[in-house]
């Protein structure tokens, strides 16, 4: 609670509950580790193998403490109705990205490879916790595919021709004041990313549901977002159409149920991704 900024603590205390005094849980995904380890959502968290949990910033606190932990067991102090009681959880290593939320009024996530960032609009968009997590996965798929690698080389190949383009003109006699090579520079940063963007949702629900939240619905977090940036209804510059993620996650989620109802591994399976949405997204872009 004290991590939070002074004007969202008493909005956070009321819709929440969450303690002044100690870390909250406000939510647990139901096959996690912590749900194994029977922590439930309002538990206050004490100590973490015996060292206090601190009031100020205890998410960085208890990252830091499950990074240097590693694999092996933790003892967590829980206080709950009054009651305390320890309970164990063993980590499982799974991702070493850090997540940041900050306040932000624009309705916004990215990545930046090391870290993925959340801005505190998001969190009015995204209605449930499967939605949410539909974001993050969104966003780590976006570092574990390499993407952001791939968009850096496009745009370095793009600044490239268009300063050869650039060049010659000089030669010439005439100054384009590197015009080419700007806009070579933004076509190369754009080039192949609608189909980043589908491969990161389809991923992303992967991450999702392997972290043990429910798909059904959260297809929804695409069809809020179109409300909150309309343009992103029926143009696809950068991302797919709103239209096509939606019914996109629909199939996603169906294929999950699937593979978990033959116990299946929940392995996402990038090269049977559907291609008619790709035509309808570049049909978009060529009217636009």
């Amino acid at each position: 609670m004290a991590s939070l900024p002074r004007k969202y603590r008493s909005f956070t205390h009321e819709a929440l509950s969450v303690s002044w005094t100690q870390a909250t849980v406000l939510s647990v995904a139901d096959t996690s580790l912590s749900a194994a380890a029977g922590i439930k959502t309002g538990d206050h968290l004490l100590t973490f193998n015996n060292q206090q949990v601190p009031r100020y910033a205890t998410a960085q606190w208890i990252a830091d403490f499950v990074r240097h932990n590693g694999e092996s067991p933790i003892q967590l102090l829980v206080r709950r109705d009054g009651i305390d009681a320890t309970h164990t959880v063993t980590p499982i290593t799974a991702c070493s990205i850090p997540i940041e939320l900050i306040s932000d009024s624009s309705v916004d996530a990215f990545t930046a490879g090391d870290r993925i960032v959340i801005h505190s609009s998001i969190l009015r968009v995204a209605r449930t916790d499967a939605q949410l997590a539909l974001v993050v996965g969104h966003e780590l798929a976006h570092a574990n595919l390499g993407h952001l690698n791939a968009q850096l080389v496009n745009t370095i190949a793009g600044w490239a021709s268009g300063a050869a383009l650039d060049a010659g003109i000089l030669l010439g006699g005439i100054s384009t004041s590197g015009a080419f090579s700007k806009a070579f520079s933004r076509a190369g940063a754009s080039a192949f990313s609608v189909g980043f963007e589908r491969e990161a949702d389809y991923v992303g629900a992967y991450y999702a549901a392997r972290a043990g939240y429910d798909l059904a619905g959260a297809e929804e977090v695409w069809r809020a977002l179109s409300l909150e940036q309309p343009d992103s209804i029926r143009i696809a510059t950068t991302h797919p159409i709103t239209a096509v993620r939606f019914v996109q996650m629909q199939k996603v989620a169906t294929e999950i149920t699937d593979k978990r109802r033959r116990k299946a591994p929940l392995m996402p399976e990038l090269k049977n991704m559907p291609v008619d949405a790709d035509h309808h997204m570049s049909r978009e872009e060529s009217v636009h």
